[in-house]
């Protein structure tokens, strides 16, 4: 394959974030590749910030009737791509790369399509009853392209993260999301009294607060649900600490940022329950008649709630028998046993490694460069105290190759056995593989708030360099920079202190 190519995505914003890894993918295969996606506006914020993507082109509105599709493909025969990848289904995206020249057509022979595509991938029945994940990994792997499984990652900007933050500042935590629309039909909607009924337990049991999310057409079932809240609890009416209605109120990007803020995301089968696991909140989701088989949530941390009926899953967008008993039968004791199972209750301590817990000697490769610091044993106090000690260590001297990461398990396992830690990170990539999980992006302690139920905003991450304390920033942990490591100083630190004896005393002053 050569170095243009054009990726034709998908319209929904729940396929969109479905379509991540098999994008992902197609960078690590390609990567020195320009990489283009054709998507609508619509789903265009899903991509935002995504390293695996060079450009954005946008199939805007003036592209419809056939006058549009014309100046679209004329205006992607001047990009002069060499290949074309078509994740969407259908007869129109085959048709315009057609027209616009594009020597290699890849895609799905169904839609009547296939005589358009140089490259047409056989569908057959066995290709419905797969994850859709795996659906678009399928037809990559189906074309000869190296298509490993990656976790969907959305990226995010500090700025978006402190935005969203300060939006739900008014709240009290933990804060329980809800999203109580389905854009495909009403078929997928459990019921706004019992969204309600979940929330008021949720106030009662944790003194939390409630953000309720959905898109102009949803301001209705929002209201009702913020209304019924209400007539519970008289006392909400005049507390704004603890109900947020933001429907009709945010945009795609603000969205994904503030359901990245919340503690646990109640939602039906829908774009935001995709948003949700792809920047690592925790899920609770009611199907009714779709299958979570086809379109659940992926990854650890997430409760499917469902019931096995014979008419479910129907894909129907209306109930066909007008009873919705699929969702009926889910109770709200069901969805609340979930909340109480996801809800992160314990604080931690993370802790980079080198130059933190111990000297940095540039890539650590042997046991005689290996030197803890002298008052490592001073951490014990914090367990005492109940936190958890958790190490998150970039180590890219692996993806470099000067590293083995054998070593780098057994340096990890040291501190776990001599130092009673519980648990230990690490990010094996390079800088430029631009991955989920090498700090100051979040996914280890994302990962780590799932395992443990840690609540990552009465946490510590201590470290000795700006991007540990970004990446405290990033989940709204409290940063903590060490001067026993390369930076004196931080802009983004919390705190500075000299030792780690200091860290211990300053975490333990707060309690």
């Amino acid at each position: 394959m050569s170095n243009k190519i054009l990726i034709r995505g998908v319209n929904w914003i729940g396929d969109a974030v479905m379509t991540l890894p098999a994008i992902r993918a197609l960078r690590i295969a390609y990567p020195e590749s320009n990489i283009s996606l054709l998507v609508k506006p619509s789903v265009s914020p899903i991509f935002e910030m995504n390293p695996d993507i060079d450009e954005i082109i946008l199939y805007k509105e003036d592209f419809k009737g056939m006058f549009g599709k014309l100046r679209l493909a004329i205006d992607l025969r001047k990009r002069h791509f060499s290949s074309a990848i078509l994740l969407q289904n259908a007869f129109d995206a085959a048709l315009i790369t057609f027209l616009a020249g594009i020597p290699q057509r890849i895609g799905y022979s169904r839609d009547k399509r296939g005589f358009f595509l140089t490259k047409p991938i056989p569908f057959d029945d066995d290709d419905r009853k797969m994850h859709h994940i795996d659906y678009y990994l399928h037809l990559l792997k189906a074309a000869g392209i190296n298509a490993e499984y990656s976790d969907p990652w959305i990226y995010l900007s500090i700025d978006e993260r402190l935005s969203a933050r300060d939006k739900l500042s008014l709240l009290k935590r933990p804060i329980l999301g809800i999203n109580p629309g389905a854009t495909y039909g009403s078929s997928k909607r459990w019921f706004p009294e019992r969204f309600a009924q979940v929330a008021n337990w949720f106030l009662n049991e944790t003194g939390g607060g409630i953000a309720i999310f959905g898109s102009n057409n949803e301001v209705d079932i929002a209201e009702e649900i913020a209304y019924l809240i209400r007539r519970q609890r008289s006392e909400v009416s005049s507390q704004t600490d603890l109900l947020l209605n933001l429907a009709g109120k945010t945009s795609i990007r603000e969205l994904i940022s503030v359901i990245s803020e919340c503690d646990v995301l109640v939602t039906n089968d829908s774009g935001p329950m995709h948003i949700g696991y792809a920047v690592g909140t925790p899920i609770v989701v009611v199907f009714g008649s779709t299958s979570p088989d086809l379109t659940g949530p992926v990854g650890d941390g997430h409760i499917v709630v469902k019931t096995d009926l014979s008419c479910s899953p129907c894909f129907n967008r209306t109930c066909k028998n007008n009873d919705m008993r699929c969702m009926y039968t889910i109770t709200p004791e069901d969805v609340y046993w979930g909340i109480k199972e996801l809800l992160p209750v314990r604080k931690a301590v993370f802790f980079d490694r080198d130059g933190t817990l111990c000297k940095d000697a540039d890539y650590l490769n042997n046991w005689r460069d290996f030197e803890v610091y002298p008052d490592i044993d001073r951490l014990t106090e914090l367990k005492r105290n109940g936190f958890l000690l958790i190490g998150v260590s970039n180590q890219s001297g692996i993806g470099r190759g000067i590293v083995d990461e054998r070593f780098v398990k057994e340096v990890n396992q040291v501190f776990v056995d001599r130092y009673g830690f519980d648990d230990f990170y690490y990010c094996p990539h390079m800088p430029d593989d631009s991955c989920a999980c090498r700090k100051p992006e979040p996914k280890m302690l994302l990962d780590a708030r799932v395992r443990h139920k840690i609540n990552l905003k009465k946490s510590y991450v201590v470290g000795d360099k700006d991007v540990d304390m970004l990446l405290a920033k990033a989940v709204g942990a409290i940063g903590v920079l060490v001067k026993t490591g390369k930076q004196q100083w931080s802009a983004h630190a919390d705190f500075v202190v000299e030792t780690l004896k200091d860290v211990v005393d300053l975490i333990l002053s707060h309690e």
